[in-house]
This record gives structure tokens, C-alpha cells and sequence, in this order.
């Protein structure tokens, strides 16, 4: 059921939002040199590696300084990519993920290799389903960046803390996944997006 409402949300998301995603090309394309997209290779389910879409929001090799984006600052974001980033219109390519069947609209999002390598037995739980554009974790830590722009070692505190709480969170969907915390997960992003 959950898979036909991916379908068909994702479909229709991208034939209403066609003259927006054009819009958004063109400006990345504008205004910094490199390719539309930024393409980065996560874990999906059964620990099966995939490639995910975004719209690029840094400059070309910004991800060899670093695989965090540390406060709202970060001089390797352009300045079309701060606005994306924002208002979530860099995750708008993650669709086609979606229309792959590679992700789910709501699930854990994707992390890294060099994260999911670190997860418990429990904690690998979350790769036995479709990773999601949207998760209970990302709407509780909307404000990510500035809260690891904090630390003093922010890789550290990512692994330490931020994980293991997103990870309990997920696998809290996990157990209780249905179509009315799909559903419900959807609304709250919309409503985080739109009151940030």
C-alpha cells in the first residue's frame, strides 16, 4: 500500500512541481560551475548501495573537507544552495530515488558507508527497510548544522549522540509503520519546512 502511495506522490510531485525543478536547474547551473546534481552513493535496504539525487548546494570537491555541514556559515554552501538547503528544494531530486524504488518518501534516511559500519546488530535494524526522503529524525533535528556548529569535535558528537537518537526514532517507525504515521510524517515536514 505504502509503495503506491510512493508512486503515485512522487509522480504527481514532479509533474506540479516540473516549472520549479527547471527554475531550480537553471539557477544552480548559473551560478556556480559544475554539474546540476550532486550524486553521492548511501546504503539502502538489505546494506544494498545506491546512488542518491540532490540538487547541488556546495561548490565541486566541497565533500572532500568534510561529509558534515557544520553551522548555517559554511562558506563550501553556495549561495543558491543556502536557499535550497533551507527550504528543503535540494531533497526535491530524491523522487526519482523514489520512482526507482530505492527509497521510500517516509523511512530512515540513508547514511554513509562510514556511519552504517558503525551501527549495533539492534541498530542495523534500519537498513532492513526503504531509507525515506523524510523520518521522525529529521523533523527533531531540523537545526542539525547549527547544533554540531556547537561542538568542538562535531563528527564526534554526530556519532555519539545524534545517530543513536535517530536511529531509535526510526526504529520506532519502523515497528509502528502504517499509513497514518506515513502520512503523518508528511504533514509534519510540510508544516517544519513551512514555519522554518
Amino acid at each position: 500500500m505504502i509503495r503506491i502511495f510512493d508512486l503515485l506522490i512522487s509522480f504527481v510531485f514532479i509533474i506540479l512541481l516540473s516549472p520549479l525543478l527547471l527554475v531550480i536547474v537553471f539557477l544552480v547551473w548559473m551560478t556556480s560551475p559544475g554539474g546540476v546534481f550532486y550524486k553521492q552513493v548511501r546504503i539502502g535496504k538489505n546494506k544494498v548501495p545506491f546512488v542518491l539525487f540532490k540538487f547541488r548546494s556546495m561548490y565541486i570537491g566541497s565533500d572532500k573537507l568534510g561529509l558534515l555541514t557544520i553551522g548555517s556559515n559554511d562558506s563550501r554552501i553556495t549561495k543558491i544552495g543556502a536557499l535550497l538547503r533551507v527550504t528543503k528544494l535540494d531533497e526535491l531530486p530524491q523522487f526519482i530515488n523514489v520512482l526507482k524504488g530505492e527509497m521510500s518518501i517516509v523511512g530512515p534516511r540513508p547514511e554513509i558507508e562510514k556511519y552504517t559500519s558503525l551501527y549495533t546488530f539492534d541498530q542495523a535494524r534500519v537498513l532492513e527497510v526503504l531509507p525515506g526522503i523524510t523520518d521522525f529524525a529529521s523533523i527533531k533535528f531540523r537545526n542539525e548544522n547549527e547544533l554540531l556548529a556547537l561542538q568542538t569535535f562535531p563528527e564526534d558528537y554526530y556519532i555519539k549522540e545524534i545517530i543513536p537518537q535517530k536511529i531509535k526514532l526510526n526504529l520506532d517507525y519502523i515497528e509502528n509503520q502504517n499509513v497514518f504515521n506515513y502520512f503523518k510524517i508528511i504533514y509534519l515536514t510540510f508544516i517544519n519546512v513551512i514555519t522554518k
